[in-house]
């Protein structure tokens, strides 16, 4: 266990008493600078504890009975099995635990990262160049691990209602829109392979990722799917049988030019501080489409596409929620169900058929 360091080692000389129910932290990483860094922000926090770090994936496999973690930040480029390896190990042994890629840089650390975020890790953290272990990156961290310990089943119990409301949308959506942030990409995958082939509604995407990351990201979309999958730009236009992708640098969004549906970008501040966000997405497709609009929110934290599902709702259209169970964080959804915005509240493969079943004659060739 030397490549291993327990709680109780950690958490000596800290003087601040713990909260009641702390986040158990545990950091997987080969590089003692990183873990060392890591830990110190942690353990400034009254509300967080670190149950164990190790520099191997085989030693947190190790670890993980005795450590149990509400959220393990893992690299994935590690000397021996490394992290993508161990991952779906990982999450076999410990299916509460929420895993916090953190990623390189480079190319090679972008593919490596999606793929992770596909197979179920919840989120990821750019590894910073030296330096960049500044306040705001401490605070976006510290944000990031708090909500993926999520909320408690029983309080989940609690807001959501017996039977969520129920609308049937007065409009046949000529497209599909999709919003998603944290634990998004795995549910993304899970949605998009329920849609059959001949289904051939355009479908639009915004997902909370660095832009570095969104051409690795838009080529796994469109494996999932089996379809081609096209960055947004401006004047692009939307066909039948295609996915377009927001770009990482700006909103993707939507307007109607002698009767086509081409995209734009906007950059625009929006209220949940999202860059891309899912809002401009909605609210232009409602304008754009009259409400001919199927809008989806899956897995991530925030209010984001809140105001735009009112749009999409308020002009005839309808939203499809993940549900809290299957969701990294139940924030996007969470909100719009609490409204009763949704038409239904499922886990994504039975959104998808819900969808579906819903889109009508005018969604198949």
């Amino acid at each position: 266990m030397g490549a291993l360091l327990r709680s109780e080692d950690l958490e000596a000389g800290k003087t601040r008493k713990p909260c009641a129910d702390p986040v158990r932290v545990m950091i997987v990483d080969d590089s003692l600078t990183v873990r060392t860094v890591f830990s110190r922000m942690i353990k400034q926090e009254t509300d967080m504890r670190i149950v164990a770090t190790a520099t191997t994936a085989e030693g947190a496999l190790a670890e993980l009975a005795v450590a149990k973690p509400h959220v393990m930040m893992l690299d994935l480029e590690m000397p021996g099995m490394g992290g993508l390896e161990a991952l779906p190990k990982i999450m076999a042994a410990a299916p509460d635990t929420k895993v916090l890629v953190i990623s390189s840089l480079t190319a090679d650390g972008a593919e490596a990262t999606v793929k992770a975020l596909s197979l179920g890790a919840a989120d990821t953290m750019l590894k910073p160049r030296p330096g960049g272990f500044n306040e705001d990156y401490k605070a976006n961290l510290l944000g990031k691990i708090r909500a993926l310990k999520g909320i408690k089943p029983e309080e989940k119990a609690k807001v959501v209602p017996a039977t969520p409301v129920k609308r049937r949308a007065a409009k046949a959506p000529q497209v599909v829109a999709i919003g998603a942030s944290t634990g998004g990409i795995h549910a993304l995958n899970l949605f998009l392979r329920q849609v059959p082939k001949n289904f051939d509604l355009p479908i639009l995407i915004t997902q909370h990722l660095p832009a570095s990351f969104i051409p690795v990201f838009a080529k796994q979309m469109e494996m999932a799917a089996g379809r081609e999958a096209v960055l947004a730009d401006e004047g692009v236009e939307i066909e039948r049988g295609k996915i377009y992708i927001a770009p990482g640098h700006g909103h993707m969004v939507v307007r109607k030019t002698a009767g086509r549906l081409v995209t734009a970008l906007a950059y625009h501040p929006v209220k949940s501080g999202c860059t891309p966000s899912v809002d401009p997405m909605f609210e232009t497709l409602a304008e754009a489409c009259d409400g001919h609009v199927a809008g989806v929110l899956l897995s991530g934290m925030g209010r984001d596409g809140t105001d735009g599902a009112h749009s999409i709702v308020s002009a005839g259209g309808s939203i499809y929620a993940q549900d809290a169970d299957t969701c990294a964080v139940w924030g996007m959804p969470r909100a719009v169900t609490e409204l009763g915005l949704a038409t239904a509240v499922l886990p994504p493969a039975e959104l998808a058929d819900k969808l579906l079943a819903g889109a009508g004659a005018a969604a198949w060739q």
